[in-house]
């Protein structure tokens, strides 16, 4: 097995920094990449164009691998498998699998249709400035419109209806730099979810369709699994994980304090910044 170089070893350590901080911020780990790796870091030139995509792959599993486990009481139960670990179900709890599957629903069923599409039309840099502002504007909308009375304040309190709904808002995520935590916690929260629970919920359904779609895509990629490429790909996923899991923490404590509008003109800031430097 290859060891890595300093370079190959900070470039996967910081790719896996970039993707354990952003990917469940509502700031655009899509943008962030752009800037970090396409523009700066070019993992592409360390091994190959599609050694570097399947990396990306593998590092948003291990942020994937940090939500597990900060919310494994609740996957669990979701799962039904408490009495396993000694632990009994409570009766309070009313998420279900159910609720889980009618919010997956709109952007799993619209993914799969225009995956191909996306792909090939949607992944450049105009995109991903057009998700960033326009997502940043979601963002401030859902804060200024929220309700302010009847605040759903648990993820059991979720309905059907409401799911759906932010399933459907989910599907803006579809767009490159919307950013899935901005677009699917802005919906929730114009439905009357408070910020926390919105993150909770998003969360919580994030991991089936990101899981599943990384899952496939390792499987189409799986050719470039080599000798060679696989310490860059552990050094990654262990970044990802470990900056993950300290994000999403911080994350949890912060949003019901500050709300969506800080994320949003961070957002903002940040196209116009990749627009000047990048774009001009």
């Amino acid at each position: 097995m290859k060891v890595l170089n300093l370079w190959e070893f900070f470039v996967a350590v910081i790719l896996g920094l970039v993707e354990g901080l952003t990917e469940f911020a509502p700031v655009s780990s899509t943008g962030h990449m752009i800037i970090v790796d396409d523009m700066l870091l070019q993992s592409k030139e360390l091994f190959s164009k599609e050694v570097a995509n399947t990396f990306k792959v593998v590092i948003q599993l291990g942020s994937i691998m940090a939500v597990v486990i900060l919310f494994r009481e609740r996957f669990i139960q979701l799962l039904s498998l408490k009495q396993f670990v000694g632990k009994k179900g409570t009766q309070e709890n009313q998420l279900n699998l159910k609720i889980i599957l009618v919010g997956l629903l709109p952007a799993g069923i619209l993914g799969f249709l225009f995956e191909d599409y996306i792909d090939e039309y949607l992944f450049s840099i105009n995109t991903v400035l057009v998700g960033l502002v326009v997502g940043a504007f979601l963002m401030i909308a859902a804060d200024l419109l929220r309700p302010k009375t009847n605040i759903i304040q648990t993820v059991d309190q979720i309905s059907y209806r409401q799911a759906f709904w932010i399933g459907l808002f989910q599907c803006l995520a579809l767009w490159p730099g919307f950013s899935r935590s901005g677009s699917t916690i802005s919906g929730a929260v114009l439905l009357g979810l408070n910020h926390r629970t919105a993150a909770d919920f998003t969360f919580i359904m994030a991991v089936p369709i990101m899981l599943g779609a990384s899952t496939l895509s390792l499987l189409k990629n799986w050719q470039y699994f080599t000798i060679d490429a696989l310490p860059f790909f552990i050094a990654g996923f262990i970044s990802a994980f470990i900056f993950a899991l300290l994000s999403i923490k911080f994350f949890l404590k912060l949003i019901n304090k500050i709300k969506l509008i800080p994320f949003a003109i961070y957002r903002i800031v940040l196209a116009a910044l990749i627009y000047v430097f990048f774009v001009m």
